[in-house]
């Protein structure tokens, strides 16, 4: 179990990890890019990630898992900074080549990614830990959409928001309101089905530093163009404002950052994570799902939060960087 110290305390770890890394990790690889819809996200990431290294006086090169050379490039380094996200990336496949040929990598290892990026199973583990979650239904391939509409109409009530179950940065996601159209949302993929209420959404990043988890300020997410925080809402700078620390009653942000630190710790996360939630009129806090490796803007959400607790943006990249997985197996 991780130990718990005071945040000022986390602060001075993180001013001395700098020297331990520039002694233990001469050679950086910042992996960005990739084949995702999440890609320009991700680039975004690894240039953010790459000036903060040169700031730090940190040598490194860019890599891109869609290059083809990347598996030969990768293996000269001594660790791999994960700057990326989405599909053949946050996933699990990413990670298990790195296992494959034994490159130590940031963030979450293969079990813990693959879970995170299939919300079905990412909530059924997180609420068999105790976290709160809302209802849901899943569709899978092959499922009559008609009677699938149905059901998801009778169980959970309309409106509903529907997502890929495996996809992140809200991509495909969409709120339905009326029955009849739900067959045509549902013919083909694979989704989740929740309902979709009113409430407050909030983001809580967990780091880890020197060893502990550390629970970050929750963020609120505030969209202006949008009914929700949907994909083009979150690329738009005019599409949605932050509150960070969330306005919300002491005793929720308590509960929503103990949750986030549950949901990390029942789903084998590492390093840092990033869980969304949705906040009832009536406090009730319910966890709706994970980025194992969350945008590393700096202006986005985890560097925001983190900023909310006195921590920089380069002392945020150094923290995660530190806490790269070396030796030993993981799930």
């Amino acid at each position: 179990m991780s130990r718990h110290r005071a945040p000022a305390q986390h602060l001075e770890s993180l001013l001395t990890a700098k020297d331990v890394i520039m002694s233990s990790i001469p050679r950086i690889a910042v992996v960005t890019g990739g084949r995702s819809g999440e890609r320009d996200r991700s680039l975004l990431s690894g240039e953010a990630v790459h000036e903060s290294l040169t700031r730090l006086g940190l040598a490194h090169v860019m890599l891109d898992p869609a290059e083809p050379e990347f598996a030969d490039r990768v293996l000269a380094v001594d660790v791999a900074f994960l700057a990326i996200a989405g599909q053949w990336a946050e996933d699990g496949k990413l990670q298990g080549l790195l296992e494959s040929l034994g490159v130590p990598y940031t963030g979450s290892g293969v079990m813990a990614s693959a879970l995170g990026m299939y919300k079905p199973t990412a909530k059924s583990v997180v609420q068999a830990a105790g976290v709160n979650v809302l209802p849901h239904l899943v569709v899978r391939a092959g499922d009559d959409p008609e009677l699938s509409a149905k059901n998801a109409a009778a169980t959970l009530g309309l409106p509903v928001i529907i997502k890929p179950c495996s996809e992140g940065g809200s991509i495909g996601m969409r709120v339905c309101r009326d029955a009849a159209q739900l067959p045509a949302v549902l013919a083909g993929g694979e989704w989740l089905i929740e309902p979709f209420a009113d409430g407050t959404a909030v983001t809580c990043g967990v780091i880890t530093v020197d060893g502990d988890l550390m629970a970050l300020p929750p963020l609120e997410t505030l969209p202006t163009t949008a009914e929700f925080y949907d994909y083009a809402a979150k690329r738009d700078p005019n599409g949605h404002r932050y509150r960070c620390p969330a306005e919300l009653p002491e005793p929720v942000i308590a509960a929503v950052k103990r949750a986030a630190v549950e949901a990390h710790r029942a789903l084998g996360c590492h390093s840092h994570s990033r869980s969304d939630f949705m906040v009832a009129p009536d406090g009730e806090v319910f966890w709706l799902e994970v980025n194992t490796l969350p945008g590393l803007s700096p202006h986005g959400n985890l560097a925001t939060m983190a900023n909310a607790a006195g921590i920089g943006y380069d002392q945020l990249i150094t923290a995660i960087l530190a806490a790269a997985h070396h030796q030993g197996y993981r799930p």
